[in-house]
């Protein structure tokens, strides 16, 4: 009896399966840092039609940015070359000012920390027009935020989404609250810092009863669900941030993430850029762009691996995958790196150059 005791004993420790990452629950504060815990649905005036296209006049409407703080980065590399110049006067001068050194390197990183709130907005919409009208098509969001409005978050979601966004949250910092509607609007979202959910409180709510609130959320509820369905997200997402007591943070797990639809490529993107990049580049440069992404989810993109790191470790296993592409460079995976690399290449050859002696 005992061999065959020992042998059962060995057979269930080889099919043992491994653990599974189990959600945390921790107690936090809500976007705003001090009374309002939650997402937070505010009752907001309609948005008003802009005095002046912003996409061909210099004549920007003053705005200046107060929920948070925001820099202009022209390169990748965080982790030399930080996060680059202050930027709060969201003007046209200012900002152009801000933004121009970027053309050279052909990328742009935002990087923000603070509240979801109406100037945020203001924020993504202006910087994203002004990489258009610069030509700059590689745009990284590099976020840290513990939340705010909701209603701000979809709308900021929505230019996101319109406006080829890559979207950074870094092993220092946070989205949560309403920040991880942020994130659906994102063709690509990196995480390694944490991401949670909790329940919406309404402001200015007229509520007497738990009915009336219920008829008030329902509203909220469906405004998430529409946001998320048309943008690749999974409308589960909403319900449970309907559930979490709000002075709780439910931190997402892994899995919970890729089943929401919120780390990784953006699905409802990712169609789109897949009939566009076929009649472009061709067939076989969309087979081996998604054998890269499937191969850079399992061996690259983990949660709790340094953000740098998975950049490093996808620029290495690219090249197994043909990329960059000799025809279609700008569409390979992360040629963001690309243009940045040239760009210091050419400016260390006209350095060279400079430095030559006249024969």
């Amino acid at each position: 009896m005992l061999p065959l005791l020992l042998f059962c004993v060995a057979l269930c420790a080889c099919n043992q399966t491994p653990p599974v990452e189990e959600p945390v629950i921790i107690e936090a504060t809500s976007g705003d840092g001090e009374t309002n815990y939650g997402a937070v649905s505010v009752d907001e005036p309609p948005v008003p039609e802009p005095p002046a296209d912003l996409a061909t006049t210099t004549d920007w409407p003053e705005a200046m940015l107060e929920s948070g703080e925001a820099r202009i980065s022209c390169e990748v590399d965080y982790e030399t070359s930080g996060d680059g110049a202050a930027l709060s006067d969201l003007g046209f001068e200012p900002m152009s000012e801000t933004m121009a050194p970027c053309q050279e390197t052909g990328v742009l990183r935002l990087s923000y920390s603070g509240k979801v709130a109406t100037d945020f907005v203001t924020l993504v919409e202006r910087v994203g027009v002004m990489a258009d009208r610069m030509g700059l098509r590689n745009r990284i969001l590099d976020i840290d935020s513990s939340g705010g409005q909701v209603e701000a978050a979809i709308r900021a979601g929505d230019l996101i989404a319109e406006a080829g966004w890559t979207i950074w949250v870094r092993e220092d910092a946070v989205c949560h609250s309403s920040c991880v509607l942020v994130l659906a609007g994102g063709d690509n979202r990196l995480i390694s810092g944490k991401v949670g959910v909790h329940r919406i409180i309404r402001l200015q709510s007229g509520a007497t009863s738990r009915a009336e609130l219920s008829q008030e959320l329902q509203e909220v509820h469906a405004n998430i669900e529409q946001y998320l369905a048309r943008n690749g997200g999974a409308v589960a997402l909403a319900d449970m941030m309907m559930t979490v007591p709000n002075r709780s943070l439910r931190l997402l797990t892994t899995h919970e993430l890729e089943e929401f639809g919120i780390v990784g490529i953006n699905a409802a993107q990712d169609d789109l850029d897949r009939i566009r990049l076929a009649r472009k580049c061709g067939e076989d440069f969309v087979r081996r762009r998604d054998n890269f992404f499937r191969s850079f989810d399992r061996k690259c993109a983990r949660q709790d691996e340094n953000l740098d790191a998975m950049n490093t470790c996808g620029l290495e296993l690219r090249e197994r995958f043909g990329f960059p592409d000799g025809k279609c460079r700008l569409d390979s995976p992360f040629s963001e790196f690309d243009q940045a690399i040239h760009a210091s290449t050419s400016q260390a050859s006209d350095a060279d150059a400079d430095s030559t002696p006249a024969g």
